[in-house]
């Protein structure tokens, strides 16, 4: 009894240990698809104007319409596109009123040169983003050659003299061709948790199966050794 005892309580203890795994990760699947949708519902509502103190917390994704002039310098932050390749998002001052801004134009393919802004005063609707690029293995900002790998909103602001506010442009009433608007979306954050829930569900199956093998061997090895 005891040989098959101790594996059966390991077997149920594994089991439902993955189960409650698989569990979990449904819970979270079921959580971060709420996230998601109040995310994008923020960024899809009616835009606003610019608050007068913008912060990360309130006002994360809120979309806003913002009317000023554009400076004639522009910040190249470092990105790829499945469709396009390398490239470059455009981040330039953008004023408002006495205001001044970050305004991420959009992207545009290395070999292109950056266009010059548009005359006098422009219209445009985005949403505000504190973006969070940087990771463990994104280098320094090439600051003097002009090529950066992270929208750091503290150091842009200080380079181009502005606010660290940065609006991403969605759309515009003006062409600013070949630059290209990458309006904000939700397809950053990532939301892994069915495939997790599909492996820890799988493991317990396995698991089981394991179980049910080393029972019935060592059945058969009991019978083998009974006279």
């Amino acid at each position: 009894m005891r040989r098959v005892i101790i594996p059966l309580l390991f077997g149920i203890l594994g089991t439902a240990v993955l189960v409650a795994l698989g569990v979990w990760q449904v819970q979270r699947l079921a959580w971060k698809e709420g996230l998601l949708a109040d995310i994008e519902a923020r960024i899809a509502a009616t835009p606003v104007a610019l608050p007068a103190e913008p912060d990360p917390e309130r006002h994360a994704f809120l979309p806003v319409e913002v009317t000023g002039t554009m400076e004639n310098r522009a910040l190249r932050v470092l990105v790829s596109r499945k469709s396009a390749g390398a490239g470059y998002r455009l981040v330039s001052p953008f004023e408002i009123d006495g205001r001044r801004i970050l305004l991420d134009r959009g992207f545009i393919r290395v070999s292109k040169d950056i266009p010059a802004p548009p005359d006098g005063r422009v219209a445009i609707i985005g949403n505000l983003r504190w973006p969070d690029d940087r990771n463990a293995s994104t280098p320094e900002n090439d600051v003097a050659g002009n090529t950066w790998f992270a929208r750091d909103l503290g150091a842009m602001a200080a380079e181009l003299g502005t606010e660290p506010v940065l609006v991403v442009a969605r759309e515009t009433s003006y062409s600013d061709g070949p630059v290209t608007p990458l309006p904000v979306d939700t397809s950053h954050i990532p939301n892994d948790h069915l495939g997790y829930a599909i492996t820890w569900f799988g493991l317990a199956a396995i698991w089981v199966v394991m179980t049910g093998y080393f029972l019935w061997r060592g059945r058969r090895t009991d019978k083998g050794t009974t006279p």
